[in-house]
């Protein structure tokens, strides 16, 4: 008999998963994603018209999901392994040379669930939107998922992704921004402010929902509103409050942690925070 786990408990298991592969490969980029790590538990277990068993890379008759923000595939790739799209096991190959499991996401291995490969950031916008469109022109009712970040945000490519997707009235899209407020360099405030994200999106015609990206009810409770918001003319933004580094009590609310794996030391201290809950890998 299967084990029914819950969406907290996966969600442990799953930051566990990100700590303990960017380790291994002393490279990654943990930061984010742990503060993305709740709501894609809740967007592929939850969520989402998706399954493993159907799934192929063309997405017909499913729900599709896009990482804009690609460097945070760590997240992306334990949700999926856990989801069941291939072996938990292989997770120990992350940056690996050889492995399906690159850095960014990428399909020339046909890793099942990767639609696309996450290039420069600021393009999964413009991917999810073409898709989304393409789903409407063939008469396929599922939606299409993109998650980008605030940092990647300042990219030019994204606005531009804003107006045509307002122009076509592709209300099939659902994009989501992790609103953790660190980058790379420093607070996303200190680089290049992104200002009222909410005031900026609905300015550009977009419908804004908000939402905490930390507890599961306020999760589903702002999905259902954001595809309450499908159908009517207007794409959807998803505005997710999160915390940088999630879980990890050293990492959290800071951008050290955007791209720096962790001493064995520092991983340990961060596993005993963590539940393990379905068996690391």
């Amino acid at each position: 008999m299967a084990i029914e786990y819950s969406l907290e408990q996966i969600a442990s298991q799953v930051r566990r998963d990100i700590v303990r592969m960017v380790t291994n490969a002393s490279s990654g980029h943990p930061g984010g994603s742990l503060s993305s790590t709740d709501v894609l538990t809740y967007l592929y277990f939850k969520q989402m018209n998706a399954s493993p068993e159907t799934w192929s890379r063309s997405g017909k008759g499913s729900d599709m999901f896009f990482l804009s923000a690609g460097h945070i595939s760590p997240v992306l790739y334990s949700v999926l392994a856990r989801r069941g799209y291939f072996p938990v096991s292989e997770l120990s190959t992350f940056r690996k040379l050889g492995s399906r499991l690159q850095g960014h996401p990428c399909t020339e291995q046909n890793l099942p669930g990767v639609h696309q490969a996450a290039g420069s950031l600021g393009q999964g916008l413009s991917v999810a939107m073409g898709v989304a469109l393409a789903k409407r022109l063939d008469s396929d009712k599922s939606k299409v998922y993109v998650l980008i970040g605030d940092g990647e945000s300042q990219e030019g490519q994204i606005w531009e992704a804003a107006m045509s997707a307002v122009h076509n009235k592709i209300d099939n899209l659902i994009a989501m921004t992790d609103w953790n407020h660190q980058q790379i360099d420093g607070t996303t405030e200190e680089v290049a402010s992104l200002g009222d994200l909410n005031e900026k999106w609905s300015s550009f015609g977009w419908s804004v929902v908000e939402g905490d990206g930390h507890d599961f009810s306020a999760i589903k409770d702002t999905f259902d509103k954001a595809a309450g918001l499908c159908g009517h003319g207007k794409p959807v933004m998803i505005l997710w409050h999160t915390v940088m580094g999630k879980g990890v009590d050293y990492m959290e609310g800071t951008c050290e942690w955007h791209g720096k794996a962790p001493s064995v030391e520092k991983c340990e201290t961060a596993l005993n925070q963590l539940d393990e809950t379905m068996g690391d890998f």
